[in-house]
């Protein structure tokens, strides 16, 4: 029998870009860090071409809107309380590559996450979102491999939960888990202050933290004494759930 882990669990979060963290997964974050767990993000680009046109119209350079991006997520990040690390790989496209692959394999080796999360697989819209979770995926299967040349220990299997699109009906996101992030959404709600550049987002995602919230009510029982501002996140789980209880 295998030890019990008696480090803190690790939550790692794959972002396509520099928002997608808060919007989508701000809550998760949140509570990982009110717990004292590490939570830890990796943003594989700024989304400096595709998700910055108020800089590009008021005439920013590329290197300039990157360090803006990079700062306002810095700032997201420090107040959900996760740590964050920026790849740079650019977006619009943002292009797979087996390069990426093998870092994103040295941060799991690093990391050992006790729980992932990604963007789904499916994402007409934004092709970036996709790429970014097939490269999180296959990261995390050649990182559980015994003979993968990476530093670091072979990883076990942490479970996958895709969080929310912006679109999930055409994403084809049928939400399987609840989040009841109403402890933590106030500090959601300021991280998604800390980006400016998307500020159109700030009362989507917070309306969409309501009615997430009013499904999570709906799906608790009659008997838990949810209070009627319960906020929630929705997210889907990518590999079957390991129980003794079916609960």
């Amino acid at each position: 029998m295998t030890s019990a882990k008696t480090t803190p669990r690790t939550l790692l979060v794959i972002s396509a870009h520099a928002g997608d963290f808060v919007w989508r997964a701000g809550g998760a974050i949140a509570l990982a860090a009110a717990r004292g767990e590490r939570a830890k993000v990796v943003c594989l680009s700024f989304g400096e071409r595709g998700e910055s046109a108020g800089a590009w119209r008021a005439g920013r350079t590329l290197d300039e809107i990157k360090a803006i991006r990079r700062e306002e997520a810095e700032n997201a990040a420090a107040t959900l309380g996760a740590e964050i690390e920026f790849f740079d790989a650019g977006d619009y496209p943002l292009v797979e590559t087996t390069e990426l692959v093998d870092r994103l394999v040295g941060v799991y080796r690093e990391a050992a996450p006790d729980v992932v999360l990604t963007h789904p697989l499916a994402d007409p819209y934004n092709g970036d979102h996709p790429a970014a979770a097939r490269m999180a995926l296959q990261a995390r299967v050649l990182a559980q491999a015994a003979g993968y040349d990476a530093p670091g220990e072979p990883l076990g299997a942490p479970p996958v939960f895709f969080f929310e699109p912006h679109q999930p009906e055409q994403c084809d996101f049928k939400p399987d888990v609840l989040l009841d992030i109403t402890a933590v959404f106030d500090r959601k709600r300021k991280a998604m202050e800390c980006l400016p550049a998307q500020q159109h987002m700030w009362d989507y995602y917070t309306d969409l933290a309501k009615r997430r919230g009013v499904q999570l009510r709906r799906n608790a029982g009659p008997n838990l004494g949810l209070p009627h501002d319960t906020m929630g996140e929705a997210y889907m789980r990518l590999y079957p759930q390991v129980t003794g209880v079916l609960e």
